[in-house]
């Protein structure tokens, strides 16, 4: 080791030493690489919740990299990563929530204000120089207290982000109320009826990752149950399904629909593909009226096909089947009298309701045995009620706090809160709960006397609810 160089990491090898070393003259004085980016994922996160600093356009001539925390005086390690044996350690700054990923990512898991600060990614090569420092400044907002019976449905569910890919870019399967009494979880790629379906396997207590069948070389499976795919292609969009273990041994499922922008671009020719699809008209119906499920590239081979509808965590149900030797249809009861079949394989399904909404499957069968399927996302429409918010005053330590609490009786909504007609954001004395139905002043001052309101919003409605004065 150089002598000019500073040891950052107390009580490791030699081999980590020289690996994690750096000129405090090259520390402070590189300019960040203007190549290297982190993004924030959330890009706002509250205390207890976990963020991924997903890294972007990695060197290609690195050997390793380090994670470090950037403190009032000091710098400390958090994590470090060789590539060349995929080695991975702790450094002086690991709490035991950091996750080190191979492509340069880092998770940090349930966290606290004191993980506010600065966080430095720094890359080498071979000669031990630093090729790139990037920095990302993380704010934890604080949670101090709970919302009490309003929040909403704790159900497993997975958010695309971004929610429609381009090709050739990243999307990460974001999983939302991940329980903490979890044994182990399965990736499936489709439906889970199938082995050569399976992405990956993760066990906790072992920490370890098994790849499927349909694993590709692209993905990044995330201890929270998240999962990565990179650089996706066509072949990529459809359903993906999470099924995870608790320690009760329940099971729980929750499924996403992976969507790949197939927008032509001006420069390149038009998409073509003969793989099953299933386009909905309209995309999203209203309670009563009728959809179509419109297959697209069929097969001409075909010794039948079926449709089925499975919702969240419940069994498949059979909608109808064509047998095309014995040219017979046969309806579930559900559905009896309800929708009608095409012999191009496309469905009609009339006066639907809320019930209705869930994960369709277009299972072919063809001449040759083999199975083809299909899937498709339906959601019926549903607006919002208009909600009204309740306004609690408070004393804590001396120093009067309030606290306004959103009150709506529809689920999985989105929110936002108004002061005199413009939209709050959370600060040191602003805070929300996880669940943004409730918001916080603490303390008050005479700034904050106005008019409040707050928003509830799905994807196919939005309600604001009356305004109420505070002070009162």
């Amino acid at each position: 080791m150089e002598e000019t160089s500073v040891l950052l990491w107390k009580g490791c090898t030699p081999m980590q030493g020289l690996l994690l070393t750096a000129s405090l003259l090259n520390f402070w004085h590189l300019s960040t690489t203007a190549h290297v980016t982190i993004e924030s994922l959330p890009p706002q996160v509250t205390e207890g919740e976990s963020v991924l600093f997903f890294v972007h356009r990695l060197p290609k001539n690195l050997n390793a990299f380090a994670w470090l925390k950037r403190l009032t005086n000091t710098t400390r390690g958090i994590a470090w990563y060789t590539l060349d044996n995929n080695l991975r350690g702790p450094g002086p700054g690991h709490s035991g929530r950091e996750i080190v990923y191979h492509n340069g990512s880092l998770l940090l898991q349930n966290v606290t204000q004191k993980d506010t600060g600065s966080y430095i990614l720094q890359t080498y090569n071979r000669r031990r120089k630093i090729i790139s420092t990037t920095t990302i400044y993380l704010h934890v907002h604080a949670f101090l207290w709970k919302s009490g019976h309003h929040a909403t449905s704790t159900q497993l569910r997975i958010e695309s982000v971004p929610p429609i890919v381009a090709e050739g870019k990243s999307v990460l399967l974001l999983v939302h109320n991940f329980p903490e009494t979890v044994v182990g979880f399965v990736w499936f790629k489709r439906m889970t009826e199938s082995k050569k379906c399976v992405v990956a396997r993760y066990t906790l207590s072992r920490k370890s990752t098994v790849w499927g069948p349909a694993y590709s070389g692209r993905e990044t499976l995330y201890s929270g149950g998240s999962l990565l795919l990179r650089g996706v292609t066509l072949n990529d969009r459809g359903l993906y399904t999470l099924e995870i273990l608790r320690k009760d041994m329940r099971c729980e499922e929750a499924q996403v629909q992976l969507q790949v922008d197939t927008s032509p671009s001006l420069f390149c020719k038009p998409l073509t593909s003969s793989q099953l699809m299933i386009q909905l008209e309209p995309p999203y119906a209203a309670e009563s009226e009728d959809v179509v499920f419109q297959v697209q590239n069929f097969p001409e081979d075909i010794q039948g096909f079926s449709w089925y509808q499975s919702k969240y965590r419940t069994e498949v149900l059979k909608i109808v089947e064509y047998n095309r030797a014995m040219n017979s249809i046969s309806w579930g009861p559900a559905h009896r009298r309800r929708g009608m079949v095409y012999n191009n394989g496309s469905m009609m399904l009339w006066n639907v309701n809320e019930k209705d909404s869930g994960i369709y499957t277009l299972e072919v069968s063809k001449k040759d045995s083999k199975i083809e399927k299909a899937y498709v996302e339906f959601h019926v429409k549903q607006y919002v009620s208009q909600p009204f918010v309740h306004i609690n005053d408070t004393t804590a330590e001396g120093h009067r706090s309030v606290i306004f609490t959103c009150i709506s009786p529809d689920p999985d909504v989105s929110i936002r809160w108004i002061f005199n007609n413009k939209i709050m954001k959370r600060t040191e004395r602003i805070t929300l709960s996880p669940t943004k139905h409730a918001l916080r002043i603490y303390p008050v001052r005479n700034a904050d006397a106005g008019e409040y309101k707050c928003e509830v919003s799905n994807r196919f409605s939005l309600k604001t609810s009356l305004p109420v004065s505070w002070p009162r």
